[in-house]
Parts: structure tokens; sequence; C-alpha cells
């Protein structure tokens, strides 16, 4: 099932022509008030409705709940809540490590991995949490592990492996075997921290328990969202879920796989166009499909005690965006979302696809491009897209967390858009809960991803893929 990119495109190509002339879009109502959703091109059928009542998935797909807020881990903590993003890394015994993260605040105790009344905050060494509040208590971000099974799908181990940083949204994975965890903020050190916060942390997924926090610095504090890393020339792109202003980043560390040891911040521009507004909110600088050839320009002060680096480097012509989150890694290119882009302010994915000289010298004479993939106009065909990653035969997958329905969509190659599957856990009020962190297994048999909190689940999907690509 694992088709490469190349052969996944002729496919499409080959369903193109096979439906010339048909309608390649099926619309599905749900009943109950819910909102329904709109397939540009044919994915995997209908949803067919979870007797359950958690998540819908079409025909021949089943999933498991693998991982709870609330369960007892391995290390005598509690899994704390607000999952948000993920990865699956491979291990050397077959088995996959999933790191995630947890996107809470110092006051959501409630929440807390070492319990309501942090009873538990003993059972850990203290000087492995990164931040306190000044009348002392832990910071309740971090991260965690799940050694996963990948014939049972059984968690065979759990544990904390990053603890007292503050709002971890999403992040993303290395190609040296590391998550990249973020942090969605700037708060300043003073009655709620001891230092700054808004900053990047490496965990490794070899990790057995906590590990020593270090903020990356160098790749500059903001209310960061997300990374890729481009394994070519070690690039880091990075989003940020800023409203109204935002900008899209990379940071080329002095030494490529160490980005700790410093590195230069970097801004995109689109070439000619100084401090375009890509947000398309007003006026449509760009439409779906459109390419532009980029340049980037280097910021200073990255550390920006004053939570300005957005302003400052889009004062220095860097393109403006809004509310920056997933990013992933494809095939030579990457991906990011921005989720209230568009003129109906629903929801943009961009693509990016680097110079063969990216960050080096000759990138000036063959620069990088930067693609609007993606502006829904239709909330029933994407709303509010938020995490994303690129599944094995080369669709983009996007979860969204929005005011509606939260759904799971496939993207085409050619930047079509269809739905396989959807939140069906609402409340008294009708209202679901973000979904959040899609990863596939290293084999790519499996989609994991959690729904953020009600009281917080991480799924795992199998079905048949492979008819995407059929």
């Amino acid at each position: 099932m694992s088709l490469s990119r190349r052969v996944f495109l002729q496919n499409a190509a080959a369903t193109s022509i096979a439906f010339a002339g048909l309608t390649s879009c099926a619309r599905a109502s749900q009943s109950g008030g819910m909102q329904g959703y709109f397939n540009q091109v044919e994915g995997y059928g209908a949803l067919q409705s979870d007797p359950n009542r958690l998540f819908d998935l079409p025909p021949g797909f089943a999933y498991e709940v693998i991982s709870t807020v609330g369960d007892e881990m391995d290390d005598g903590l509690i899994t704390p809540g607000d999952l948000d993003g993920m990865a699956a890394f491979p291990r050397e015994d077959g088995r996959i490590t999933l790191v995630r993260n947890h996107e809470l605040k110092s006051h959501e105790v409630e929440k807390s991995a070492f319990g309501p009344n942090m009873e538990r905050i003993d059972r850990i060494n203290r000087d492995r949490i990164f931040d306190w509040t000044a009348d002392g208590k832990p910071h309740l971000g971090g991260t965690t592990h799940l050694i996963v099974n990948p014939q049972t799908l059984q968690v065979e181990q759990s544990y904390m492996s990053l603890a007292g940083t503050l709002n971890n949204c999403a992040g993303g994975p290395t190609p040296w075997g590391s998550w990249v965890t973020c942090e969605e903020t700037e708060d300043n050190a003073g009655p709620t921290a001891l230092v700054e916060h808004g900053y990047c942390f490496e965990v490794p997924a070899s990790a057995t328990g906590l590990i020593v926090p270090q903020p990356i610095k160098a790749m500059g504090r903001f209310r960061h969202e997300a990374i890729a890393v481009d394994p070519a020339s070690g690039a880091v792109y990075q989003t940020e879920d800023r409203r109204e202003l935002c900008l899209f980043y990379r940071y080329l560390p002095d030494a490529p796989g160490e980005l700790i040891r410093g590195g230069r911040l970097q801004a995109l521009v689109v070439k000619g166009q100084p401090g375009v507004d890509l947000t398309n909110w007003t006026t449509s600088n760009m439409s779906q499909g459109d390419w532009v050839e980029v340049e980037w320009v280097d910021l200073d002060n990255v550390e920006a005690p004053d939570a300005d680096l957005a302003d400052r480097g889009h004062a220095a012509g860097a393109a403006r965006f809004t509310r920056g989150e997933g990013l992933w890694w494809g095939n030579g290119e990457c991906y990011f979302t921005c989720t209230d882009g568009g003129p109906e302010r629903i929801g943009q994915v961009w693509r990016y696809v680097p110079s063969r000289f990216e960050g080096q010298p000759g990138e000036a004479d063959e620069p990088g491009r930067l693609q609007l993939f993606v502006e829904s106009q239709n909330d029933e065909v994407m709303e509010y897209c938020d995490n994303l990653c690129v599944a094995p035969w080369g669709d983009v997958i996007v979860v969204e967390d929005g005011p509606r329905d939260q759904y799971i969509r496939g993207v085409t190659p050619a930047g079509e858009v269809y739905t396989i599957g959807r939140n069906a856990d609402a409340d008294e009020n009708g209202d679901t809960r973000e979904i959040c962190g899609p990863c596939f297994s290293p084999d790519g048999s499996t989609l994991f991803f959690s729904v953020q909190n009600r009281p917080g689940r991480t799924f795992a999907v199998r079905g048949p893929w492979a008819n995407r690509s059929a």
C-alpha cells in the first residue's frame, strides 16, 4: 500500500479521466441538525454512524481507543488532558512509540498528570520540571510517550516525557528520531511563571522517562504551533498561531540535526511583493492553485521580549498569514494550514517546495516556491483546518477545529477534498471537540489521532487505505 507519489499521481489522473463528464462530487447530509459533508472527489464512501457515538468512519474501517485522559500511566502519573500534536516512531523491537503533546495551562489542575491536588508530584524528579508558578505549582504542559504493540494496538507502556512547559500545541517529528514540541504562548516571567515561555523543546522518541527540558531559544520565541524538517537541507519550518498577523518561519541550524546549538531564524517573503497579505480576507492576492517564488528575510532579537517578532518581520517584508497551524513534511515539500484564512475565513492549506539550494548560495537563482493548495469556500468541504499529516500514498490528511462538526478530510495531490471521518461524541448542546495529532504508523497501516477532550482519547484506525490509490 505504500505507493510512491509518482504512482499515486498516475492513478489519480486515471481516475479523473474515468469520471470525466460525470459528477465527481458527493454530498452527504446528517440527520438531527448535524453538519453535512461535501466530497469533491470520491473518497472511501459514506460515513457510517458509530453505535458507540464516538467516531464515524466509512465502510471497512474500524477504530480502537488506545488511551484515555485520566488513565494511570506506568510512571504512577495520570494521563494528562488536552491532547494535541502527535507523531509515531518505529522502535528496534518492532513496537511503535507515539509522542503526544498536552496543551495545558498552569491553572488546569483538574487535567494534570500529577492529580487535581498535586498528590502525585513526588513520584517524579522535581528537577525535571521546566517551570513553576510563583506560588510553587508546576506548569502542566508537556509530552507523554505511548509504547504500542502494532499487531494488537495495545499500549504496553506509558509515561510522561516532558514536564513543566506551557500550552504545548503541535510540533513535528525530525528525521533523526525525535519530536519537537511547541509552546503556543508568549508568557513572560511574572506572577504565573518563573521564566519566559514560547519556545520549542526537543524530546527523543527513545526517552524512557522525563528528559531534562532545554528550550531551543534560537528557533524564536512566539506563539509556536508546528514544525517540519527538510531532511535534505536540515532546514526547520515553523508555523505561528497568531490571529490576523503571523509569519511562516525557517530555522537554519548551525549544525543540521543539532537544533540546540543555534542557528539563523528567517521569515518567508513573496518575491517582488514585500509584506503581501495572504490572508485573502478582503483582497485575494493569490487564488487556489497559484504559485509564487519566495525569499527569506533574517530576523533579529528572536527571543522577542515584547512579543513583536511577527510585527517586526512583517515590517521587514515578510508575508502576512493568519493563524498558522498544522505543518508536515511530505515528499520533497511541506504543507501547512491557516485555520481562518480565505475570504470565508474557514481555512487555507499551503504547500511549500524548497529550493535545490535551500538556505545555501545559489538559492536566489533557483528560489523556493509557495502554492495556495486549498482555500475552502464551503464549510461542508473543509472548515477550520488544523493539524495535518501526509499519508503514505501522498494525500494530505487534515483534521478540523471549528464551531460545527469536526471532520477528518483527505486532500488529493490535485487539491480536491474528501471526507474520512467525523467526531460523533457531542455534548448536550451538540458541540464536539477538536480532532488533533493525525499521524500514520511506520508501516502506513494505522492512522492515529486524538480528540482533544471530553475526556480526551487517542484513536487508532485501520481499514482499506490502499483503495484511495487503486
